[in-house]
């Protein structure tokens, strides 16, 4: 399980945790925001792929923000899996 912390831009939310299994997303939890909505958005994402958050999720904007909490997250899980990925070939590349 690789763990990863995604600081957001641009939106109420500061701070998204995510535990990643590959390219399944689990323990989606947001630090600030709207709290009913995002724990909505963190119980139905858990145990999607990285693909379908992204493709259910990016674009979505916020009032005036050109992101959202749920754009975030779709930046977010594709960050930490190439983060994970990155990590997987260095400590694949030392043995």
């Amino acid at each position: 399980m690789y763990h990863f912390d995604y600081v957001t831009e641009n939106t109420c939310s500061q701070i998204i945790s995510m535990d990643l299994d590959g390219n399944i997303v689990k323990n989606v939890r947001f630090l600030g925001g709207c709290p009913g909505n995002l724990k909505a958005i963190s119980t139905l994402v858990d145990g999607w792929t990285v693909e379908q958050i992204e493709e259910k999720l990016q674009g979505i904007t916020c009032g005036r923000k050109p992101t959202s909490c749920g754009d975030q997250l779709a930046r977010a899980v594709r960050t930490a899996y190439e983060a994970q990925q990155r990590e997987q070939a260095q400590s694949f590349g030392e043995r």
